[in-house]
């Protein structure tokens, strides 16, 4: 009984088998990975420029229709060396956050440090409870009370125009990013491009 051998295709030399290139597949997952950061930073540079807008637009729209003035720089009610940085806004109309911290701390607070005797509304309230009768001390609790609920509502306007303005930062370093990671990316597909065209030469 005979066996029959199947032939065998000659094996060229010139044309190896085929074989992954793990280089290649580097390239393109960081590739797609670049590709990918980008958007997301992209995504979320546009999302921050929105909160940056909206705090911002909020907070000069309740401010101004506050109608709060600062006095003119030249006025006897800032001349005193603790309301310094009230002049650079002289005669202005309050309607950003930087303006409100100056306008809490160096007017709102000078005043009701002259007002409590440096005392806190805590404080004066304690007092005037324990003095009953004493209408002049109840007056100044009113006084004070009412400035100090001001000038934290002002520092909160401060606050939150402070991260409006982190949220633009934050906004401008991720389009930065996004832009990096498009151009690294970019490039790798290039080199990707260029690997393909040397191995079929």
């Amino acid at each position: 009984m005979s066996t029959s051998t199947v032939a065998r295709p000659p094996v060229n030399p010139a044309t190896p088998a085929a074989t992954p290139n793990p280089r290649r597949m580097i390239d393109v997952v960081l590739t797609a990975g670049g590709l990918l950061m980008a958007a997301v930073l992209l995504v979320a540079g546009g999302l921050l420029i929105w909160a940056h807008t909206f705090v911002d637009n909020q907070i000069h729209n309740q401010l101004a229709a506050e109608k709060i003035y600062f006095p003119p720089a030249n006025s006897a009610a800032v001349s005193a060396p603790e309301f310094a940085a009230m002049r650079q806004y002289g005669g202005e109309q309050l309607t950003t956050g930087a303006q409100a911290e100056v306008y809490a701390d160096h007017f709102i607070a000078n005043h009701l440090k002259v007002i409590g005797g440096g005392k806190t509304y805590a404080q004066l309230s304690a007092q005037a409870q324990a003095d009953p009768t004493n209408t002049k001390l109840a007056a100044t609790v009113a006084t004070v009370f009412k400035g100090e609920t001001l000038r934290g509502l002002l520092l909160n306007a401060y606050a939150f125009g402070t991260m409006a303005t982190i949220a633009l930062v934050a906004a401008i370093g991720a389009f930065v990013a996004a832009a990096l990671m498009l151009v690294l990316s970019g490039l790798g597909m290039l080199h990707i491009r260029r690997g393909r065209t040397a191995v079929r030469e």
